[in-house]
């Protein structure tokens, strides 16, 4: 899809004094969510496009911006209900900061959607400073009708961004596994969807069980394993043309695979008499290279976001533990020493942290570690916690929880612990992981 980024001057910018900055600080623990009012976005045009008029688009628009700031759990929406004032197009470059302080609105989100002669839209997007009175950012974004909602994530992700100083998260898609059936005769099937659960679909047939689908850095692609023909082994899936293909001509089992941080190899497990290691695959040259070679179970590895380092869980020491090795094999050591097993490692896309599963005392919780192993702690608590995934600006973490009744669904949790917050999927649902934001 088409989306196209400018920063030149929508329109002719006012201008505005100058202040200290306003900013979210997301490292303060226990906080308040910034009071944030964005109005539907203005009609730059009265026209028509596929996916409705202008005036559609920019209330739909204001809508997803809304609820992807709220979902963070840093900002706080103020119900339109409450405002004192309309946004016309005249309104978006000279806002009535008064009216908006009324209400107590720390920040406004505003702009305008308008039609372009080929028939896609150009939604410029404006952050202000409210007590300020300040322009705190501005980008236009140029893409096709049907590509609003994208743009209006981009729009989330400018504000996101410049209130809190780190990277957005919300133009990005989650790729799971859909779950339906009994405890007996469970049907699973890839699944891909927006991180807001817009634009959901189904990849696979439910005909062969999948487990542990893993996006590619360019997203186009994704692996996972699946027991087609009761044989379970590594598969890649092409997004576009729904393409699938085995991954090598192994004989042996092979499971749990991800990519590398520059998409050229694969790693995963593969189960050669009675030993479990993990192996390298090339995608360009075919070749397999064996990483770990101890006796036990080596699996679900995980590389460092510079791609010279490997998580890992194996049961050599007798329990499930997470280690750590060089991208060649060498080095490897144990990193996890808290009590219960540790499995399921991910390594951050920052590099600071490695999320993994803790289980013990018939519980699941999702928790993180630092790569050498300190600063361990545990963000959730629940009956059955597991599979983390990492937003990509490193800042929640995507989980799987099941409950007693053999029910799970998909949860989010930010790296301090807070926000825990149900995402909604048609079907019961487990194995998330994360993309990168799309490009």
């Amino acid at each position: 899809m088409r989306l196209i980024l400018f920063t030149a001057a929508l329109f002719a910018a006012p201008a505005f004094a100058q202040s200290a900055p306003l900013r979210v600080d997301i490292n303060a623990g226990l906080m308040q969510p910034m009071p944030i009012a964005v109005p539907a976005f203005a009609p730059g045009n009265g026209a028509s496009t596929e996916a409705g008029t202008t005036t559609q688009i920019g209330e739909r628009a204001a809508q997803v911006i809304a609820n992807d700031l709220k979902s963070s759990g840093l900002f706080r929406p103020l119900d339109p209900a409450a405002y004192t004032t309309t946004v016309g197009i005249d309104d978006v470059l000279k806002p009535d900061f008064p009216a908006w302080r009324t209400i107590a609105a720390q920040a406004l989100v505003t702009g305008t959607v308008t039609a372009n002669p080929d028939g896609g839209i150009t939604l410029a997007c404006y952050a202000y400073d409210v007590f300020a009175g300040a322009e705190i950012a501005r980008q236009g974004f140029v893409t096709t009708a049907a590509g609003w909602r994208r743009a209006a994530h981009k729009c989330a992700d400018l504000v996101y961004s410049r209130l809190t100083g780190e990277s957005g998260y919300f133009d990005s898609r989650i790729v799971y596994v859909s779950e339906t059936g009994t405890r007996t005769k469970r049907i699973k099937r890839l699944a891909i969807m927006d991180q807001d659960g817009a634009g959901h679909r189904f990849l696979t047939s439910g005909q062969n069980l999948v487990l542990t689908p893993r996006f590619a850095p360019g997203q186009q692609t994704i692996t996972y394993m699946s027991f087609e023909n009761n044989r379970p082994r590594v598969w890649i899936y092409t997004l576009g043309s729904g393409r699938q293909e085995a991954v090598g001509q192994f004989s042996a089992m092979t499971f749990a695979p991800r990519f590398s941080p520059d998409g050229q190899n694969l790693v995963f497990s593969m189960a050669v008499g009675g030993n479990t290691d993990i192996y390298r695959f090339n995608l360009a040259t075919r070749s397999t290279t064996r990483l770990t070679s101890g006796p036990g179970i080596d699996t679900s590895p995980s590389y460092s976001p510079d791609g010279t380092k490997i998580v890992f869980e194996s049961d050599r020491g007798g329990s499930q533990q997470l280690y750590v090795m060089n991208a060649d094999g060498s080095g490897q050591s144990r990193i996890s020493f808290g009590e219960g097993r540790s499995a399921s490692p991910v390594w951050s896309p920052r590099g600071d942290y490695i999320a993994f599963t803790r289980m013990g005392g018939g519980r699941f919780g999702v928790g993180v570690m630092r790569p050498d192993g300190s600063g361990e702690r545990l963000l959730t608590n629940g009956f059955q916690d597991e599979s983390p995934a990492w937003s990509p600006n490193g800042r929640v973490i995507l989980f799987a929880r099941g409950d007693r009744s053999g029910r799970s669904g998909l949860w989010s949790v930010d790296i301090s612990g807070l926000n825990e917050r149900r995402i909604a999927t048609p079907l019961d649902a487990s194995d998330p992981a994360w993309s990168p934001l799309l490009p």
